[in-house]
């Protein structure tokens, strides 16, 4: 145990995940960087597959974490009001409770709900402090403690995956490789820059020498370590800051934007934002680095990324080839990367920089958020054995969560064999009494 570490018994991590597997290595990472570094016992809860066990509450928790993907929820009003009621029993808990809330612009106010009726002592937002206040008008930050940290680290396992795949994938046959969604306008002009520029360069490099692969299709989403293998494959990416520049608080806009978009689907974002939201575009300052920006890093990738702060990580010119908003300079930007002159100079810098350094690691992190909450209460010292009662619910629970994990991978196993043997309709009609189910 290394000496002035503030050490807790026992951790509860809520969340809610179903969804594709293997999941996206961010989101496993955030997840369960807590069980790896936090040094104590971590209990895990998934809602999506099960209830609030009547032995929980009977339990004594020194922390009960929220995690970002129950808060990822929020994306959905009735399902989050749904999953609220679910662990309404975890309010009796006599610990002390955070939040880790991102995507903090769209349905707010039932996160503000959500931090008042719970009682949740810190909230570890992505937002930046400027921007709070409106993010958060109805909490009293004078109870509740407010920190700013990433949407995503690196894992120190992670890292050394990625540069053992490297050893496999020696050479980079992709000149600039990119993974985005199609632009998304409900993310005002800020959030769609990331679809746009996929657009962007995809009809300017038909003219270049340059091998490109570029895709903002579902079907071409790549996850787990064949992220990882696209990045060592590629000699640049893309990208732009994650984040919005609309507040949406109650979620109306984001279905104004979309039922206008289903009937007018050629609208550019110009015409949909004057016709749904003329004067909230600008209303928030929500612009992040993403763990995307991250990840190029650990995997050497040069990156092409719209001008930005980037939370003061990464600098133009030094980390990241800058791309002006309004696409001016595209032209010089390709003629950098077919040069490949400074690409070398560039990754080994962003990797001695933002990798090698520590600084942006979940061993960080987890190591930032547990100071941070003990430091105040004066819950210090050694953690105590674990009573024969306590040994037994933390076994269910990992029962529990090795279930639900296995009925992800047998499920998603289940989809490849649907695919080949059954029609379209039919899938579609078994998905959507999955999410009937789990949403």
């Amino acid at each position: 145990m290394r000496q002035g570490l503030l050490v807790m018994s026992k951790i509860l991590i809520v969340y809610h995940y179903y969804g594709p597997y293997p999941p996206r290595a961010t989101k496993w990472d955030h997840l369960f960087c807590f069980k790896k570094y936090a040094e104590h016992t971590c209990f895990y809860l998934n809602l999506a597959f099960w209830g609030i066990p009547w032995f929980l509450t009977r339990l004594h928790f020194d922390l009960v974490i929220f995690h970002t993907l129950f808060f990822s929820l929020c994306w959905k009003r009735q399902a989050f009001t749904r999953y609220v009621c679910k662990a309404r029993p975890l309010k009796q808990l006599e610990a002390v409770k955070i939040a880790l809330p991102q995507d903090e612009f769209v349905n707010t106010d039932l996160v503000c709900e959500f931090l008042n009726e719970f009682r949740i002592n810190d909230v570890f937002s992505v937002a930046p402090a400027s921007e709070w206040p409106k993010i958060y008008p109805t909490v009293d930050r004078r109870r509740v403690r407010f920190h700013q940290v990433l949407t995503g680290y690196l894992d120190d396992t992670t890292v050394a995956r990625v540069n053992h795949l490297a050893a496999s994938i020696p050479t980079r046959s992709v000149d600039i490789g990119y993974r985005t969604g199609p632009p998304d306008p409900t993310l005002g002009r800020h959030g769609y820059r990331k679809g746009e520029v996929a657009a962007v360069f995809q009809s300017r490099v038909t003219s270049t020498p340059l091998v490109v692969d570029i895709s903002s299709r579902p079907q071409d989403l790549l996850l787990g370590d064949e992220w990882y293998k696209f990045l060592l494959r590629c000699k640049y990416t893309l990208g732009a800051e994650s984040g919005s520049s609309i507040l949406d608080a109650d979620g109306t806009l984001r279905q104004r934007m979309l039922a206008y978009v289903a009937a007018h689907p050629q609208a550019p974002l110009a015409e949909i934002a004057a016709a749904c939201c003329p004067c909230h575009d600008g209303s928030l300052g929500l612009a992040v680095i993403a763990p995307r920006h991250l990840e190029a890093c650990a995997t050497r990738t040069c990156q092409v990324l719209i001008e930005g702060d980037y939370n003061g990580i990464l600098v133009p010119g030094q980390h990241y080839i800058a791309l002006k908003s309004d696409y001016s300079n595209i032209d010089q930007v390709l003629q950098v990367i077919q040069d490949d002159q400074l690409r070398q100079q560039m990754i080994e810098q962003a990797y001695g920089d933002v990798v090698a350094s520590g600084r942006y690691s979940y061993r960080s992190f987890v190591h930032f958020v547990i100071h941070t909450v003990l430091a105040p209460t004066g819950l210090a010292g050694f953690a105590r054995p674990l009573s024969l009662w306590e040994r037994l619910a933390y076994g269910w629970l990992r029962l529990a969560e090795t279930l639900a994990w296995r009925c992800l991978a047998w499920l998603a196993a289940g989809h490849r064999i649907m695919v080949k043997i059954l029609p379209a309709r039919a899938i579609q009609w078994i998905k959507s009494l999955l999410v009937k189910w789990f949403l």
